[in-house]
Formats: C-alpha cells, sequence, structure tokens
C-alpha cells in the first residue's frame, strides 16, 4: 500500500515540477562560445515560437517516461526509462532556459499536453513492455525528424537555439537505440501514422498558444 502511495505521490510531484517549477539540468546547456548570437525582432519571435515547440516536447517526454517507469513491473525497465527522462529533463530545462532568453513563454496548453502524453505512456504500458519500448522508439525516431527540421528553419545566426537542438537531437537518437536493445517491439504501421498525425496536431498549435 505505502508503495503504491509513494508512486502516485512521485507521479504527482513530477507533473507540479515539469509544469510549474523552474526546471534544473544536470549537463551544461549547449553552447557555440566562438560565435554570437545578434537576432532582429522577426528572427527572435520565429526562434521563440520554435522553442516553445520544443519545450512541449520535453513536457511530453516526462509524462511518458513518467507513466512507462509507473506502468512496468521490471525493475530493470523502471530504471531505464528513469535515467531516459533526467537526460529529458536536461532538455526541458534548456528548452525553458533559451525561452527565457529570446522573450518567448511556454505553451498555455502544457497541462493538457502533459495529461494526454501520460495517458499515451499508461496505455503502452498497459500493452506490456515491449509495446512500451517500441513506443519510445517511434517516438523518438519522430522527434529526431522533427528536431532535425528545426535545424532547418531555426535563423542561422541563433547559435545558441542551434546548439541545443542539436545535442537533442543527438540524444533522442541514443533513446531509440537503448530502447531498440532493450527489446522494443516494431509497431503497426497503422499505429506510427495515427502518432505522427497527433504529434503534428501537438506541434502546429504549439506554435502558437
Amino acid at each position: 500500500m505505502n508503495s503504491s502511495l509513494d508512486t502516485v505521490l512521485n507521479t504527482a510531484d513530477n507533473a507540479l515540477r515539469t509544469l510549474f517549477a523552474k526546471p534544473g539540468a544536470r549537463r551544461t546547456c549547449p553552447t557555440v562560445p566562438e560565435h554570437k548570437t545578434e537576432l532582429t525582432p522577426q528572427d527572435k519571435a520565429a526562434a521563440g515560437a520554435l522553442m516553445r515547440v520544443n519545450h512541449v516536447g520535453e513536457v511530453c517526454a516526462q509524462a511518458l517516461y513518467a507513466a512507462q517507469a509507473m506502468s512496468t513491473q521490471d525493475p530493470v525497465l523502471r530504471q531505464h526509462f528513469k535515467d531516459a527522462s533526467a537526460e529529458e529533463g536536461d532538455h526541458l530545462a534548456w528548452t525553458r532556459q533559451r525561452l527565457d532568453e529570446l522573450g518567448a513563454r511556454p505553451s498555455l496548453l502544457n497541462p493538457l499536453w502533459y495529461a494526454g502524453a501520460f495517458g499515451l505512456g499508461l496505455l503502452a504500458g498497459r500493452l506490456g513492455d515491449r509495446v512500451s519500448l517500441g513506443f519510445v522508439v517511434e517516438t523518438e525516431r519522430q522527434v529526431e525528424a522533427h528536431l532535425a527540421s528545426h535545424l532547418e528553419k531555426l535563423p542561422m545566426g541563433d547559435h545558441e537555439s542551434r546548439a541545443i537542438v542539436a545535442q537533442m537531437k543527438s540524444d533522442e537518437a541514443r533513446h531509440a537505440l537503448e530502447a531498440a536493445s532493450a527489446g522494443a517491439l516494431e509497431l503497426p504501421a497503422p499505429l506510427k501514422t495515427m502518432m505522427g498525425i497527433a504529434a503534428k496536431v501537438m506541434t502546429r498549435t504549439a506554435h502558437y498558444v
């Protein structure tokens, strides 16, 4: 009973910290010290919208990994999810810091994004560990592709944002490989398509709201 209560309290604490506390990173925020960023107001607005979308992605990552860690009965896999969540926590802190630097705000819909991602994580977890890992693989692959597109869209002179996104892209690719190595099940194509459609709705909305 105490263990179940602890799990619920820890999950609630993670949600509150993700949504309302100032995130802290374990790793230093990536920078390009030899290049100075100087942006026009238009470039700052464009970069801010893109980094808001990336911040939403990290809010969702915290929710997904929290739900999947809570769902599995395998202590090794639970630790795997927690370790990945900690790295994603760095991304959450970096993107929030960059939003502040750009004078942009986080998405007003972050609680909704968190709740939706948490529900998806719970569903994946209930379907079994291999499905849950397969969900991680596909999510991270889609996020990696999304970040690659942002490297093309970000202003060329925004070296700070580009350094953050490049490191995030590298980390997401590694998370996908680690989940695949842990025994992930390949998800059916229709489910991958649905995930992609849901991600597009989220990113397009978060770009503005």
